[in-house]
């Protein structure tokens, strides 16, 4: 009798550089992927310098492919809004533009909705000194970064944004989800 095909599923966000996001995610247990790329626009096959010019209407985005026996759509989520600033439009940091929107881009109607809810949540809770703009929005077309962006984190470690940027977000995970981390 041939195996049962195990079930994994994709979700896509922006917040910030995206950078950040897949050093972040590159270590949670039940992540099988990420890629960076380019989400939301209004351009076909854009590249690094049409996005960063704004234009395209992309946003720095990351597409992770996980397996929600291990780790749910929402955890995933709680992570996201752990590790950017949902609060600020446009912008994470000294990183300005529309590229580097805070986007939740759902691929069914339940991850819209458990992002809905997680988002009516924390507003309640009012863990934020401001009120959340993240778009949570359909998944568009997907186009894959560059091959230089992949990865980045884990190969230019003594780079200076991933310094000063990527490294303190990445620590800020591994303190608060340490029961997530990949073994």
């Amino acid at each position: 009798m041939p195996s049962a095909q195990l079930e994994r599923e994709v979700g896509t966000v922006a917040g910030g550089c995206f950078w950040c996001l897949e050093a972040v995610y590159d270590q949670v247990r039940g992540v099988e992927s990420v890629e960076s790329g380019y989400m939301g626009g209004v351009v076909d096959n854009p590249s690094y310098e049409a996005v960063c010019s704004g234009r395209t209407g992309h946003a720095e985005a990351v597409r992770i492919t996980f397996d929600p026996q291990v780790i749910s759509y929402g955890e995933l989520l709680e992570i996201f809004f752990l590790i950017h600033d949902p609060t600020t439009r446009n912008r994470q940091g000294n990183d300005i533009g529309t590229q580097y929107r805070s986007a939740i881009f759902y691929h069914t109607p339940v991850q819209c909705q458990i992002a809905d809810t997680l988002i009516k949540k924390l507003e309640e809770e009012q863990l934020y000194p401001a009120p959340i703009v993240t778009e949570v929005v359909p998944a568009a077309q997907w186009y894959e970064a560059e091959a230089y962006h992949q990865e980045y984190f884990a190969r230019n470690p003594l780079q200076g944004y991933c310094q000063f940027v990527v490294g303190p977000k990445v620590a800020k995970f591994r303190q608060k989800f340490t029961s997530r981390l990949k073994v």
